[in-house]
């Protein structure tokens, strides 16, 4: 989908490509079609792990100084849009294309309007399968466009486009306060976030260490900020495959359950299996998620036992203890 409007503005010349240059192509995700730019030119920009693996294995430079061009793939938060907008600024030359693309639920139109308000020179306007792309002519970056950090409550530092950036979600606010008195040992916080859940753990004198394992890199430097604590260990990674260094005595975890807008109750299995897996004999998995989710069956096949330990309306909290091996 994506392709199809890339190809339409450089075939139409709505989108001229400067004769030299890096092109970099801002928060693509994976399975996004590039090749209809020159390849040896595009630097890929991701913060997203799973995405920047995948680019990574097709070739593809991911680390950019300065650009001649730019292109932005719209993620679903405004913030984080025009977060990514002002970066592709500060990455050109005055004056230099920004084709900015996005499908319609990424909210295109909006961000075209905040543009104009702004006094941004654009061009034509392409509207084709399901979304829209447009070049802007980069110049100042527009006040308040740029990310900034941002204190919430509990002297936490979060980003726009992290996940919960206004404060905790309640699902980790529940499970927080059902881990027992006496958690220990070495244990990991998948899908990790700015550090909620964390610096929950870390309240335990006798936890050894906690790794925080979580895709989203932003995410992960404001944990960093919001955990100074040295029994902490931050991974940027996807959890769904992450290794660690010795098996956990316990994992915590508020898994995500979608990508995109549609809902992919998959990527919560995978998590489940990858605690599954990093888990002792002897672990436990501490898990909050919402009560739709299809996640019991995978539960009792993974574990000797399962317990509901309550929650609320919304949210769901299990305790999972004593992973099953194969014998």
């Amino acid at each position: 989908m994506r392709s199809a409007r890339l190809e339409m503005a450089l075939e139409s010349g709505a989108f001229v490509l400067p004769p030299e240059g890096d092109i970099a192509v801002l928060a693509p995700q994976a399975g996004d079609d590039l090749s209809a730019l020159p390849k040896a030119r595009v630097v890929v920009l991701t913060g997203f792990k799973p995405d920047f693996d995948q680019f990574q294995r097709q070739g593809y430079r991911m680390e950019c100084g300065r650009a001649a061009a730019a292109i932005v793939c719209l993620p679903r938060a405004k913030a984080e849009a025009l977060a990514l907008i002002a970066r592709a600024f500060t990455l050109v030359p005055p004056g230099a294309p920004v084709l900015i693309d996005g499908q319609k639920t990424d909210g295109p139109e909006p961000i075209l309007k905040l543009a104009r308000a702004a006094g941004l020179s654009h061009g034509e306007v392409i509207s084709k399968a399901h979304g829209k792309a447009f070049v802007l002519t980069a110049g100042t970056v527009p006040t308040g466009w740029a990310a900034q950090p941002r204190q919430i409550d509990g002297g936490f530092t979060t980003l726009p486009g992290v996940f919960s950036a206004d404060g905790p979600d309640r699902g980790s606010v529940l499970l927080a306060a059902t881990l027992p008195v006496k958690l220990s040992g070495h244990i990991a916080d998948l899908g990790a976030g700015w550090g909620f859940l964390s610096r929950a753990v870390l309240a335990h004198d006798a936890v050894k260490s906690v790794d925080l394992v979580e895709a989203e890199r932003d995410a992960l430097d404001c944990a960093r900020l919001n955990i100074p604590d040295p029994r902490a260990s931050f991974h940027w990674a996807d959890a769904t495959t992450f290794k660690p260094a010795r098996p956990w005595d316990a994992v915590v975890m508020n898994p995500p359950f979608h990508i995109t807008r549609a809902a992919d109750p998959d990527l919560g299995l995978a998590f489940l299996r990858a605690a599954h897996r990093g888990l002792l004999p002897s672990g436990t998995l501490w898990l909050v998620a919402n009560r739709h989710l299809p996640y019991d069956r995978t539960l009792t096949q993974l574990f000797r036992t399962v317990e509901d330990l309550g929650g609320d309306a919304v949210f769901r909290l299990t305790r999972a203890a004593y992973p099953i091996r194969a014998r």
